[in-house]
């Protein structure tokens, strides 16, 4: 395995930190290991205790690496959370005369359009080209060796705050483990689970989180929106233990309306048996009661409801509202809840299905899981920065323009 290049992701999710670890190997991807930990140190999706974050990590990573018995020098750091968001910007880089585009100047047009300002205290976590202007004509997606003088690109440049992006590179090089590059988790989750035929036509990335849900939005090979929406799976937990203390005088804890969501609850009403009776445990010693699953699929699906609202107005601002022929990916924690797919496409009018990994040679069964998109995705992300190309599943073009 010494002669083996490692690729390594890690996802610094507010619920879990899950690691994994994959071989490349002639030009392919293969799965080595994988681990995953509680995450510690947050409250209410801000860092409250880095060194607990670092614990965190080192033990999803750990995990990972003793499964796969190897040692990896260097993660792809996958971020989210509320605080991270997209614009677009424009450079522009003026020939003098006209001359043939070659590499080099497209990475010094793309590098021009992050100069702009950014808000104070952020940081620039990606920069996704969408497309380029030769002499005042749009449209370009690769033009290397077209003739222009004036040569302008369209770029997304992903940011996050500057103060919790160091604060987790720091806490992962503390768990003894270099930063390859830093991610946003629905872009690598994207990168993981669509393929380039599949974003060609048009399509959306929902990642589902405790503390957030992150969107990305593609027409093509362009990334048109990246943001960070406040709506949560935490959300729908609390609205449920809420709602039963007010209407039933039940005090559940915060785990036991998470555990009736997860095993009983449902984000559409009508899927499941809703006159069947749900055993909810009281505090104290006293006796469980019984409710209907029709009140709680009720508050699971308001909730549900509003958070896909948010993001049909995210996919309205790119101008996507009747162009996503290939639909919707679900990918987080939170997609899991039974009706997510279902709800999805009652309010966004188009196809829903799970975002899962696809492209990674010996991917477990157990694997196959929404949650666990985002770390694949960044373990590919590694293995093309090894190979400064894609692997297996070539996606040419933009997206091997990422600045780094």
């Amino acid at each position: 395995m010494a002669k083996v290049q490692l690729a390594a992701g890690l996802s610094a999710g507010r619920s879990r930190m899950r690691a994994v670890v994959c071989a490349v190997e002639d030009s392919c991807l293969r799965f080595l290991g994988s681990g995953e930990a509680a995450s510690r140190g947050w409250n209410r999706g801000r860092i409250a205790d880095p060194e607990a974050i670092s614990t965190s990590m080192a033990a999803a990573i750990g995990e990972a690496e003793r499964r796969a018995g190897v040692h990896a020098r260097g993660y792809v750091l996958g971020i989210g959370g509320e605080g991270v968001q997209g614009k677009n910007a424009r450079g522009l880089y003026e020939f003098g005369h006209k001359r043939e585009i070659v590499p080099e100047d497209l990475d010094y047009v793309i590098l021009r359009a992050t100069q702009g300002r950014l808000d104070e205290g952020r940081v620039i976590l990606q920069v996704l080209p969408q497309d380029f202007i030769l002499d005042g004509r749009a449209g370009y997606r690769n033009p290397r060796g077209l003739y222009c003088t004036r040569l302008e690109a369209n770029v997304h440049l992903v940011t996050a705050p500057g103060v919790e992006h160091h604060a987790l590179v720091s806490a992962l090089q503390q768990a003894g483990k270099d930063v390859e590059e830093s991610v946003f988790d629905p872009v690598a989750a994207a990168y993981a689970a669509i393929l380039p035929e599949e974003r060609n036509r048009g399509v959306a990335l929902i990642d589902i989180g405790l503390q957030s849900t992150g969107v990305a939005i593609f027409d093509g090979e362009s990334l048109l929106v990246a943001s960070s929406l406040a709506v949560s799976s935490d959300h729908l937990t609390r609205d449920l233990a809420w709602c039963l203390r007010v209407q039933h005088g039940l005090s559940l804890s915060y785990e036991d309306a998470e555990n009736l969501k997860r095993e009983c609850g449902c984000a559409i009403r009508g899927l499941t048996a809703d006159n069947s009776l749900v055993e909810v445990p009281s505090p104290d010693g006293r006796p469980p009661q019984e409710i209907p699953c029709r009140e709680i699929n009720e508050i699971l699906q308001a909730r549900a409801e509003e958070l896909f609202h948010y993001v049909a107005g995210e996919i309205r601002r790119a101008g996507m509202d009747q162009a996503l022929i290939e639909g919707v990916f679900l990918a987080g924690g939170g997609a899991r809840l039974t009706g997510m797919c279902d709800m999805a496409e009652f309010i966004l009018n188009c196809q829903a299905r799970f975002a899962l990994a696809v492209g990674i040679e010996d991917w477990p069964a157990e694997l196959e899981d929404p949650a666990w998109t985002p770390a694949a995705g960044l373990a590919m992300y590694s293995a093309r920065l090894k190979l400064d190309r894609d692997f297996e599943r070539k996606a040419p073009g933009l997206l091997g323009l990422v600045l780094r």
